[in-house]
């Protein structure tokens, strides 16, 4: 018995995201749809594990074109199985790491940030004394340095 094809409405529902956002990912080569005689798309239920990939890989901070690259190296553009997670697990290991870091530091040390300016004014007396980090960029200095 052949599997029953999902409406763009009903796997946007079931995926939990716009429609707009399937025909983006689509355009994007992130996702594949089939089409009707009537041009009309319809989805494979097993599409559902890459919209919750680039779902929750986007929520951890990777950009899209992370996520393709991860994508494009499964064969036959099949649905991960348990060992490619494993490997993009470890090939994201480092990246989601530095990541996490950044993360505490922000929560452990935006509000001084914030409370004497060092995120937009030139001068910081808290962290960044007579403006020396001047020379090494723009931004906020400390919080996106190790």
């Amino acid at each position: 018995m052949p599997q029953r094809l999902l409406t763009i409405g009903e796997f946007a529902a079931r995926a939990g995201v716009p429609a707009s956002a399937l025909r983006f990912y689509e355009r994007r080569g992130l996702l594949q749809s089939t089409r009707t005689s009537g041009n009309q798309r319809r989805y494979a239920r097993s599409e559902l594990r890459r919209v919750a990939f680039i779902r929750t890989a986007q929520t951890v901070g990777l950009s899209l074109t992370e996520i393709s690259r991860a994508l494009e190296d499964l064969p036959d553009g099949r649905t991960p199985t348990r060992a490619d997670w494993e490997r993009l697990s470890n090939d994201w290991h480092d990246r989601l790491t530095g990541q996490i870091r950044l993360l505490e530091r922000l929560r452990d040390d935006l509000t001084g940030c914030i409370g004497c300016g060092c995120l937009s004014l030139t001068k910081c007396a808290l962290y960044n004394a007579g403006d020396r980090l001047a020379d090494t960029g723009t931004g906020p200095r400390i919080l996106l340095s190790e």
